[in-house]
């Protein structure tokens, strides 16, 4: 018959091997505290003094260290460097024992928090979390672990939305929050409050004014770096990307579009661009405007414009601002652009403006007659064009007056008012119904609609004030100009000039205030 023997079993903690002496258990403790309040600060100091105690206390065990995060939230582990690193020491077979409060100190996302104690398990490392009496190496250790540790996470997840239905609250007061650290033009005062800062407010404005200019991002950009200007994030360069934001960004005129992006994972706290998620809020007159509201419409206009530029056979072109002439020399046989090439004639550079369509067409392809035209005979027929005007200026300033006083008379002012209340009386019934849960469908589509209408008034009288505008400029150009332009200058052909057709024989100048010339070639 065999014989049976009972070996009893004796605990094991970590991964050390036992001697006859039986060295006590080192004892790592991890601490944590979510913000850097003063009052956090002192629970953090607290438990660092209450582990030391702890370990140094209780019988067979030694301080293997302590490791605390401080001002970390635990719904991830990604910055939590004294977690991180107690992790490493325990794989690395410096740990015994981990102690710690309590799961929701230890983690408050389940997946990382079973992932990590059985990583230490595998080790032969168990977790003691004194508020809730649980040793990992129990057996009852992961069921009840389980259990806590979901419970920690739907905390995280109920703070979270907490947080959210605040926020939500304080968008429908129409209380803007904005972080003004990479906020070109504004600063905040000491109530929250947007101010503005007049040094960086010269910025945006000289940033809108050469965009309407005819400038592109790239000329833009070169000329703030050449002038020294840095971006609101401190950077000496200036990308197409920041530029476009700040053309569209509606804060500078006052306004503020609430709910931009939002949260979609409390964990990862990962934010994208709200599509429909969840209700946006526009605040308008929230703070005080750097731009004027018809300049802004006129940018937005403009860039739509450069975005859905054409060739004369239907295709998408890019816009160019390289040169004062660039988009806006077009060819009369096919409609297509001039742009600036080069001949090389005995060795020479020689400039000119050619049809596109000829110049990427190959030669048999190209059926565009369009002439070839030197850019010293251009830039001398703009010098022409000019002074054609300045001699009509006696006939054409009575004219431009007219446009100008028909141009206020034409406002959508009335209508726009009466939209506003519309949208505010929606609003408050959308809101209601919102609070009630009942559906607010319909009532959003009428809001979508009565803002569309008045986006589509406010461009038709952006539209009249940029005429208006050009007008007064023309108007104050011809008044000044008491003598012939003799040389031809970029920046007053940016500025004056909006199209030229280029005929067989003859140009055809559009000016920016509507007027027309002909020059004869």
């Amino acid at each position: 018959m065999a014989t049976v023997r009972l070996i009893p079993a004796q605990a094991r903690a970590g991964t050390r091997k036992r001697t006859e002496s039986a060295p006590k258990l080192r004892v790592a403790a991890y601490c944590r505290v979510s913000t850097e309040s003063d009052e956090q600060a002192t629970s953090y100091e607290a438990q660092i003094e209450h582990y030391t105690d702890y370990i140094a206390n209780h019988p067979g065990w030694e301080l293997a260290g302590i490791y605390a995060d401080d001002g970390i939230s635990g719904t991830n582990t990604k910055k939590r460097e004294e977690f991180n690193r107690l992790i490493d020491d325990c794989m690395n077979g410096k740990v015994d024992l981990v102690v710690t409060k309590s799961i929701s100190r230890f983690a408050r996302n389940t997946l990382d928090c079973l992932k990590y104690i059985r990583q230490l398990k595998d080790k032969n490392i168990p977790v003691f979390f004194e508020k809730e009496a649980i040793n990992t190496m129990d057996a009852k250790g992961e069921v009840l672990l389980t259990i806590m540790a979901s419970l920690a996470q739907q905390e995280s997840q109920s703070l979270s939305q907490n947080v959210r239905l605040g926020l939500q609250y304080r968008y429908q007061q129409g209380k803007v929050q904005v972080c003004t650290n990479r906020f070109l033009g504004y600063d905040k005062d000491e109530e929250g409050n947007l101010v503005i800062n007049p040094k960086e407010a010269k910025v945006v404005k000289r940033i809108f004014r050469e965009y309407l200019e005819g400038k592109s991002y790239y000329a833009i950009g070169k000329g703030l770096e050449a002038d020294g200007i840095r971006t609101a994030a401190g950077s000496d360069y200036w990308l197409a990307s920041t530029l476009r934001k700040i053309l569209m960004n509606e804060k500078y005129i006052g306004d503020a579009l609430l709910q931009k992006t939002v949260t979609t994972d409390f964990l990862t706290k990962k934010r994208v661009v709200n599509k429909g998620i969840v209700p946006q809020y526009y605040v308008e007159n929230s703070h005080e405007a750097i731009i004027p509201r018809e300049l802004f419409l006129q940018v937005q206009e403009e860039m739509q414009r450069r975005a859905n530029l054409e060739t004369g056979t239907g295709k998408k072109r890019v816009y160019s601002g390289k040169y004062a002439l660039s988009n806006r020399v077009y060819c009369s046989h096919c409609g297509d652009i001039f742009r600036r090439s080069q001949w090389f004639i005995k060795g020479e550079r020689i400039p000119v403006w050619r049809c596109v369509s000829r110049l990427e067409k190959r030669k048999a392809d190209a059926k565009c007659p369009s002439r070839t035209l030197y850019e010293t005979e251009l830039q001398k027929a703009v010098v022409t064009a000019i002074n054609q005007m300045i001699a009509q200026k006696d006939e054409l300033l009575p004219g431009m007056k007219l446009a100008v006083e028909n141009a206020l008379v034409n406002s959508n002012a009335e209508e726009i008012v009466r939209i506003d209340s519309q949208l505010e009386a929606v609003g408050k019934e959308m809101l209601q119904k919102a609070n009630a849960r009942q559906n607010i469908d319909d009532l959003a589509r009428e809001i979508d609609d009565l803002h569309e209408t008045k986006l589509r008034l406010q461009l038709e009288d952006a539209d009249r004030t940029g005429v208006r505008q050009r007008m007064k400029e023309l108007e104050v150009f011809l008044n000044e100009q008491t003598y012939q332009v003799t040389d031809y200058d970029e920046g007053l052909a940016r500025k004056l000039i909006e199209k030229i057709t280029v005929y067989d024989d003859r140009l055809v100048f559009e000016f920016r205030s509507g007027i027309e010339t002909e020059v004869q070639m």
